[in-house]
């Protein structure tokens, strides 16, 4: 056998003896400071992983989803307040906290393996990227934007009446979540061309179709039906 070996051998006879000398009090207080101990070490490391500068330490986050991030209103507006990384996609709740922690596992492999350490890897993945979070809120009823947003809070007389209409008739009755409307609030969307918007609004209440203006360019008139038959 080797040195190694034996030694491994020796610690593990170490640890798996039963103490005869050690009292149960002292083995109870000692059982105790040491979850005492793992627990704030978890908690820290938790902590540190849960910031927008651990989000942003790697260049595939801080080059492409940031970037785009840091031209919208959730990054800089009127009143001030920003949204960071974690608050839009780490939920508050220890429980779902927990579990998307599990999930951004697979970041950390994809970060390992580069599978969008450049940028035309990301534009290749960014629709799979974008339909995993879409799947995500929806499953979780927009638990993120619900951090910040909440529909008991929201002042209908100060919103737009098209956008009063529809929170009353689709947020407050469970019958639309956030993201189901508001995709691409934060970051850039991908190409959509043939892609299942998850949620059409009812024939009934879209806005009624616009005819392009006069001396429209070509471009803008596409841009605008494509917008009108999205």
């Amino acid at each position: 056998m080797s040195w190694l070996g034996r030694q491994i051998r020796r610690v593990w006879n170490i640890v798996s003896t039963p103490a005869g000398t050690l009292s149960i009090g002292f083995l109870t207080l000692g059982g105790f400071i040491g979850g005492v101990i793992f627990w704030g070490a978890f908690n820290t490391a938790l902590e540190v992983t849960n910031t927008e500068k651990f989000c942003t330490s790697c260049h595939e986050m801080r080059d492409n989803v940031y970037e785009e991030l840091s031209h919208t209103i959730h990054f800089s507006n009127r009143s001030g307040v920003r949204a960071s990384c974690p608050d839009c996609h780490v939920p508050h709740e220890w429980t779902h906290k927990i579990a998307r922690k599990m999930q951004a596992s697979k970041e950390v492999w994809g970060k390992i393996f580069g599978t969008i350490d450049t940028r035309q890897k990301f534009l290749e993945h960014r629709l799979e990227l974008a339909q995993h979070e879409w799947a995500r809120l929806k499953s979780n009823d927009s638990l993120e934007c619900r951090n910040c947003h909440t529909a008991g809070a929201m002042d209908f007389s100060r919103q737009a009446p098209r956008a009063a209409e529809m929170h009353s008739k689709y947020l407050l009755t469970g019958q639309a979540t956030c993201i189901d409307c508001h995709k691409g609030i934060a970051h850039e969307l991908p190409d959509m061309t043939g892609v299942d918007p998850g949620w059409t609004m009812p024939v009934e209440d879209q806005p009624p179709p616009a005819e392009p203006q006069q001396g429209a360019s070509a471009d803008d008139q596409a841009a605008l039906r494509r917008y009108l038959d999205g």
